[in-house]
């Protein structure tokens, strides 16, 4: 079975992810989104909410499972018995930051990373943008699937 783990904090969950793992999911038998928890940062949505959204997002979507995790996602990969790390793309700065989390991966774990280019019309979307629109008062639905709403 090819496996492939998602990982990210998904706070919150925009197109451009479901973009990608909306075409990421054709390639693997089992796309494992995995929200990832790390103590440095704070969050807008928590983790609950942030786990509603994306599961909402593909409930009808038998492939894609849902998870939460903390430490090294090399770590977590071993532990769900997945080959691959899936990622995506929006620009080159991205890719160079990518590039080198991918090779600290294959380095510690032999784990091969999946890269996606996200589809030039959510290439400019991003977590921090959505935030940044939600405190201001904007209009965040436009960036985001409708599963993703607050009050």
């Amino acid at each position: 079975m090819r496996r492939a783990i998602f990982p990210g904090s998904f706070d919150p969950l925009t197109l451009g992810h479901s973009d990608i793992i909306r075409r990421g999911v054709t390639l693997f038998d089992e796309l494992i989104i995995a929200i990832g928890s790390n103590a440095e940062k704070k969050y807008m949505f928590s983790i609950e909410q942030r786990m509603q959204f994306i599961t909402a997002a593909f409930q009808s979507e038998p492939k894609i499972k849902v998870f939460t995790y903390k430490g090294l996602t090399v770590d977590f990969c071993k532990k769900m018995d997945a080959e691959f790390i899936l990622r995506g793309l929006r620009n080159p700065a991205d890719f160079e930051f990518e590039k080198a989390i991918a090779h600290t991966n294959r380095k510690l774990s032999e784990i091969e990373t999946v890269f996606l280019l996200t589809s030039s019309g959510k290439s400019y979307i991003s977590s921090s943008i959505v935030r940044d629109v939600i405190r201001n008062g904007g209009d965040y639905t436009v960036l985001v699937p409708d599963t993703v709403r607050t009050s």
